[in-house]
């Protein structure tokens, strides 16, 4: 199939100009239609053109781990902050690399160039890229969570099924061991009749240095020179910069972030919501709230998720701790809590060895289960009852790529990938609804068919979010 890049820039340049128009006169944006771009047919011995928006931080990591593969040439970055020391270093590495400030620029540049996007922006600025992406043809790979609102997740699934573009959400636990062996042990009827199951991240957050007692945001200061403020904000509504938003500390407010749940409900999770077919509960409760406020998250969260029935499998109960001073209680058996070296460090601070390991408890009918974060297996607990069954649990297949050379992979119909956004996106719902419920601190019933809270209209508003700001309203009419 080949490109038509003057269509794509045509389609691009006149959607600028209507939000030009627009935002003179204050007029609504009509709906338009894209220009249906199919995906490039990557040969086998090709590589994949990479275009990477987000490139600092985290953002950089996932370029690295991309370019390693071998898979993808890199061919356009683009960041809000090129002049920051913590997007410079990757651009010292690749001096050739066209570099961007702002992504529709990058797109109305290089579209017929670009097969594939990596997002790693903040949660809340993954939305309008991988969006406008998806519908210029461009496969995406988006890193955890996959959006800041259950709305917006909702329509990057329809979207992905409407442009046929491979997808990928940076959970990369799910192309790991524990993957492969939730898989196998729940196809073996091992993991069977699961009824509770208990998640937990204890220890310390960017916001843990906050007071709670805050009455406003914090006030604006001058914007770093480097920095493109407005493209930063993306859609969410106009405030002034200030420097706890930006380099990570966006994760600690409700503006920007998700929180302990967003940030590793993700690598904890990921597999027992796939396997188990969880889905979307109907009720979700706020257990326990330590320094609630309007602007950022709790220090300490327990959260109860109720799972209904589901095909033959019993109703789930969920329950998620967060907080330094908010441990779970362990079973009988649980054995100790060393630290293990598959799990990453959080953004800020370390894995702390006294503590639990990020991790889950996961209760059935007849056996107990213990596993960590991304990668790390599962064992059966207490260890008598792991020796009893040893000889009769399945054989688990390796890998046969991590997460990253599985997107690219898939990019060239190799594979399939792991993380979709028909397996990310529900996921990431849960955990919206999650934080609606810690930022309501209260108790909420949800309906899973019609996708709406139950007589409650504030939480309702809350699964769009705010209005997006005038001419970013046109990337969600892109879906």
């Amino acid at each position: 199939m080949k490109h038509n890049p003057s269509s794509r820039r045509d389609f691009l340049r006149n959607l600028s100009l209507l939000t030009a128009t627009a935002a003179l006169s204050g007029a609504r944006l009509p709906l338009q239609a894209t220009p249906r771009s199919k995906p490039r047919k990557i040969a086998p011995s090709e590589k994949v053109n990479l275009a990477c928006v987000g490139i600092g931080f985290r953002g950089g990591e996932i370029i690295r781990e991309l370019y390693k593969t071998g898979l993808c040439n890199l061919v356009a970055f683009c960041d809000t902050d090129m002049g920051a020391p913590h997007t410079e270093a990757l651009l010292n590495d690749f001096p050739e690399v066209p570099r961007f400030n702002d992504f529709r620029r990058m797109f109305d540049k290089m579209a017929g160039s670009i097969d594939a996007v990596s997002v790693g922006t903040p949660d809340f600025s993954h939305f309008p890229v991988t969006m406008l992406a998806m519908s210029l043809g461009k496969h995406v790979y988006v890193e955890k969570p996959l959006s800041h609102t259950f709305e917006e997740s909702e329509l990057l699934m329809k979207a992905a099924r409407k442009y046929g573009v491979v997808t990928q959400m940076g959970n990369q636990g799910h192309s790991e061991a524990n993957y492969f062996q939730f898989k196998a042990w729940k196809e073996a009827g091992i993991i069977k009749d699961v009824t509770a199951i208990t998640a937990h991240m204890n220890n310390p957050r960017r916001w843990h240095v906050y007071d709670s007692n805050i009455k406003a945001l914090p006030a604006p200061q001058p914007v770093p020179p480097t920095l493109d403020w407005d493209t930063w904000l993306s859609a969410k509504p106009f405030v002034g910069y200030n420097k706890e938003f930006v380099n990570g500390q966006w994760r600690s407010w409700y503006n920007f972030g998700m929180g302990a749940l967003g940030d590793w409900g993700a690598h904890i999770l990921d597999t027992a919501h796939e396997f188990l077919e969880l889905g979307l509960p109907t009720e979700i409760e706020m257990k326990y709230a330590k320094g609630h406020n309007p602007f950022f998250f709790p220090y300490s969260s327990t959260i109860r998720f109720h799972f209904p029935e589901r095909k033959t499998m019993p109703a789930c109960e969920l329950t998620w701790y967060d907080g330094i001073d908010n441990l779970p209680p362990v079973p009988d058996g649980y054995g100790n809590v060393e630290l293990d070296p598959n799990i990453p460090a959080p953004g800020a601070g370390q894995i702390v060895p006294s503590k639990l390991n990020p991790g889950k408890i996961i209760y059935s009918k007849e056996l107990t289960f213990k596993g960590g974060s991304h990668g790390s297996t599962l064992s059966i607990i207490p260890e008598d009852k792991a020796r009893e069954m040893a000889s009769s649990l399945p054989e688990v297949p390796a890998a046969s790529s991590n997460h990253f050379a599985n997107f690219l992979l898939a990019c060239k119909g190799q594979e399939q990938s792991r993380s979709p956004f028909s397996v990310a996106g529900p996921l990431s719902q849960v955990f919206c609804l999650g934080v609606i419920a810690q930022r309501l601190n209260t108790r909420l019933k949800f309906d899973p068919e019609k996708k709406k809270f139950i007589g409650n209209k504030e939480a309702d508003e809350l699964l769009r979010g705010p209005e997006p700001r005038r001419d970013w309203r046109q990337f969600y009419r892109l879906a």
